[in-house]
């Protein structure tokens, strides 16, 4: 049975967003692509941080613009808050509590409500109150330190791995489990997601291999960071990339078999002593096709390959394009919500609105009068787009 027959997995949740970037947007975009009515709260006029590349993050909002610094403002976000399943904030430490709205004032007109709370370094610790960004948290983690090739300075993996991995998800995770626990009966409570902390959480598998003495702080020497030959991106004959991961027998076999490695190449391929110069070897193999060539040879065959896409080629890709990973919102190309449910996206994603375009439908929901509406908008309280 299709899930669109049944309601989004989070229809009937309510989550106050005080509008950010990075994490925070993320963090809210997943909520409400599962369904959740997500609120969002602007500054009038909007923020000028979170226009270019935030759109997308942005989508399936109701918009509120609300200046938070006057008294009037933090009182409309807590009346907002008494019919709430949760907020998020992405403030340093103590400046929602400088506002007006952090978690004890919030907390006070719902006892339900689940605070979220989105910082790099955490609420507590010697660097809380510190400014930093993605690179600097994976940094102090250790991931950072074993991303890149061997010799070579660390690379930062873009921001997925601490805005985006280690922070937006994690908050996500964090607001469903704190809503959950609510709604059985266990109050609210605050979700204090540092990205050092899911950064950590992301790493849990290289701490195993630490522990276990398998894991060299050398990076681009270990089987999934380049270092084994059989697991790294390749240059085709037209200048195109290709990656294999080859890493079971059945895989490496039949990787053996497309490429026609020699017998040597075959039979050794844990022979850490000679990956260098086995990387030379299947480097020269892949060079000798292009790219469409080697996505022939490969296509239906039990190993692990895939062409290296850039994001316009990867959007019609025809697995993407069977599978729907790809839809077009307003002439926008982006990711479909995910998971599926069933088999099918939760929900059909909406276009960014303006700051303040819902500012009096979502006011109204909270009780607010025609007359208070005015009188907030009057004062400069609140903006009406």
């Amino acid at each position: 049975m299709s899930s669109r027959q049944h309601p989004p997995p989070l229809a009937g949740v309510r989550v106050i967003e005080l509008a950010g970037i990075g994490p925070g947007p993320f963090a809210a975009m997943m909520l409400a692509d599962l369904g959740a009515d997500v609120v969002c709260v602007d500054r009038p006029g909007g923020n000028p941080w979170a226009v270019a590349g935030h759109d997308i993050m942005f989508r399936s909002r109701r918009h509120l613009a609300v200046d938070l610094k006057t008294a009037d403002g933090a009182a409309v976000v807590r009346r907002l808050c008494s019919t709430a399943d949760g907020l998020i904030e992405t403030f340093r430490p103590g400046v929602a509590e400088h506002l007006g709205v952090g978690p004890e004032e919030c907390r006070a007109v719902n006892p339900d409500l689940v605070y979220g709370r989105m910082t790099g370094w955490g609420q507590t610790g010697p660097m809380a109150a510190m400014p930093g960004h993605d690179i600097n948290y994976i940094a102090l983690t250790g991931a950072l330190h074993a991303i890149g090739r061997e010799g070579q300075p660390p690379v930062p993996p873009l921001n997925l791995v601490g805005d985006f991995g280690g922070g937006g998800m994690l908050l996500g995770f964090g607001m469903v489990s704190g809503i959950l626990a609510a709604r059985g009966g266990g109050g609210g409570r605050v979700v204090d997601a540092a990205m050092i902390d899911g950064v950590s959480a992301l790493m849990a598998m290289w701490h195993s291999y630490r522990a276990e003495g398998e894991f060299s702080t050398e990076r681009g020497t270990h089987l999934l960071d380049t270092g084994a030959f059989f697991y790294d991106t390749y240059l085709t004959r037209d200048g195109h990339w290709v990656s294999i991961g080859a890493i079971e027998a059945q895989f490496w076999a039949e990787l053996c078999d497309v490429l026609a490695l020699p017998d040597e190449v075959r039979h050794n391929q844990f022979d850490r002593s000679r990956w260098d110069e086995f990387r030379g070897v299947l480097a020269a193999a892949v060079s000798e096709r292009t790219r469409d060539e080697l996505d022939v040879a490969f296509a239906g065959r039990n190993t692990c390959y895939a062409p290296v896409l850039p994001l316009a080629e990867a959007v019609e890709h025809p697995h993407h394009v069977a599978r729907g990973t790809f839809l077009e919102v307003d002439d926008v190309v982006q990711p479909a919500p995910a998971p599926r449910f069933d088999g099918v996206p939760p929900t059909t994603p909406r276009s960014r609105r303006s700051p303040g375009a819902d500012s009096r439908e979502v006011l109204a929901d909270a009780g607010f009068s025609d007359a208070e509406i005015d009188e907030l908008t009057a004062a400069g309280v609140t903006s009406l787009d």
